[in-house]
């Protein structure tokens, strides 16, 4: 028995110091991330962007660029609040699926069954019933929209529920129910009245005891806080005009279509509804939901037609180009975007959120992927080159005119170049090893070395610039 535990205690042992040997140190990477995100925000001209890189219940990193308020000089910070716009509908399909959990609904229960305000003409004889499951994976058939105008500015009148509830009426549906995948606001809306209906407290109330408290998502709102606009509430600015310019775009709140597209939150309360997620995967124990239910959700629930759209219940769900399952959602509001996007294998979730339209969030998700999936395992050797201080390289460098900018940096022992802006960063960096003094060569992708890259200085010792090719590019100060 005294050998079967020593045993025991030297595998464990030998398993620690394995794992922390072997760990993967994301500290340059996201030094990288940084520099990128803040010049794709200048070349983007976006007003603030904010992120957080989640692996299951842990903070890799979360950030910020540019500006919450414009006008007012005021820095984005991953604490900066946004309107998430459609992520709300994750919300509001988590609480459907409460009360699935608790028997108080099931999935196939007709709408017109538990909502008595619905009233919406069902224009296709032929149409099997709308029900819970065709709301949630929008293939209900159902309009896009409420019958007003609300995404329409200066004022975007956004009705009360009451308002569209006696416009249903005059509505009709666009489709057979289970045919097409039609995304509708209005049927996540109807999922909110039923919330409503089936438990006798309003949403707000609702969301706000059984989902935001639970998971102490402090920043997390069913309103966009007016009292906080401008300062710890970005500002939202419009997509650019033909001038290069954008357009304050006047604050809003959702109103009746809050189920759909009411919610604010930050990055790192987002970061927290995944890592719940995930947690909640591999349990056995109910939290908020059953471990089973969340799976369920995340299961594809509807494929369209053509292949090209699946989804879950709430969530969107697809295949990434690593070959893994991932869900989520996106948002796109007056004057705000928004993306969570969780790959359910690796537990890694990524969130972004920008205070203007007309840009793609997941473009920057993609981007800090792209980085930091280039780190690899640390292997700690004692090399001379390793130990050679790298730090004073670093910079930016001047390739005018045939590209903006380009970073040098340190990564693991080597240097890495990176040109700005760069739309697929992670395609974009280039590997220099040490090789004496001031002299590098590029790594090719078979780990050869290919051509030469020299820095050199001025006659105080300061480095100006660095020869390749026989051609020089300029140091610059940022």
């Amino acid at each position: 028995m005294k050998r079967y535990y020593f045993t025991l205690c030297l595998s464990l042992l030998i398993s620690t110091i394995y794992s922390q040997e072997n760990k993967k140190d994301y500290t340059e990477a996201f030094k990288l991330v940084e520099v990128w995100l803040e010049a794709q925000k200048d070349f983007d001209k976006l007003p603030g962007l904010t992120a957080i890189v989640i692996e299951d219940q842990e903070v890799l990193w979360s950030g910020a660029v540019g500006l919450a308020n414009v006008e007012k000089n005021i820095k984005a910070e991953a604490s900066t609040l946004c309107s998430i716009c459609s992520i709300s509908k994750l919300f509001t399909s988590v609480a459907i699926m409460k009360l699935y959990d608790e028997g108080k609904l099931r999935l196939d229960d007709q709408v017109s069954d538990l909502l008595p305000a619905y009233k919406l003409e069902q224009k296709y004889a032929e149409s099997g019933p709308i029900t819970i499951r065709t709301l949630l994976t929008h293939s209900s058939g159902l309009p896009r929209e409420a019958a007003y105008p609300y995404w329409t500015g200066p004022d975007f009148p956004f009705p009360s529920k009451e308002q569209i509830d006696s416009k249903l009426s005059e509505q009709e549906t666009l489709y057979p129910a289970s045919t097409y995948f039609q995304y509708s606001n209005l049927g996540l809306t109807l999922l909110g009245e039923i919330v409503e209906e089936i438990s006798g407290v309003t949403f707000d109330e609702y969301v706000q005891q059984n989902i935001l408290k639970p998971l102490d998502l402090s920043d997390t709102r069913t309103e966009l806080p007016e009292q906080l606009y401008g300062n710890k509430l970005a500002i939202g600015y419009s997509s650019i005009a033909r001038t290069g310019n954008r357009e304050k775009v006047k604050l809003f709140q959702a109103n009746g279509i809050t189920p759909a597209a009411g919610f604010s939150s930050n990055v790192q309360d987002l970061g927290k509804f995944a890592s719940w997620q995930f947690r909640l995967r591999d349990s056995t124990i109910t939290e908020i939901l059953k471990p089973s239910t969340i799976k369920y959700m995340q299961n594809v629930h509807w494929t369209n037609p053509d292949w090209k759209i699946t989804w879950g219940l709430g969530f969107v769900v697809y295949k990434g180009s690593n070959g893994n399952t991932w869900v989520g959602h996106g948002g796109n509001c007056p004057g705000y975007r928004s993306t969570l996007q969780m790959d359910l294998k690796n537990k890694r979730a990524f969130s972004v959120m920008i205070n203007a339209n007309g840009t793609n969030p997941g473009k920057y998700v993609n981007g800090i992927k792209g980085i930091i999936n280039k780190v690899k395992t640390s292997k700690k050797e004692n090399s001379s080159e390793e130990k050679k201080d790298l730090n004073e390289f670093v910079g930016y460098y001047s390739p005018m005119p045939w590209w903006s900018e380009e970073y040098i940096s340190t990564w693991d022992g080597k240097l890495v170049s990176l040109g700005l802006p760069s739309e697929k960063p992670g395609e974009s960096m280039t590997f220099y090893k040490h090789i004496e003094g001031d002299t590098f060569r590029r790594i090719r992708d078979n780990d050869e070395l290919g051509e030469t890259l020299v820095f050199e200085r001025d006659k105080n010792g300061k480095i100006i610039h660095y020869k390749q090719h026989g051609n020089y590019s300029k140091k610059i100060d940022r």
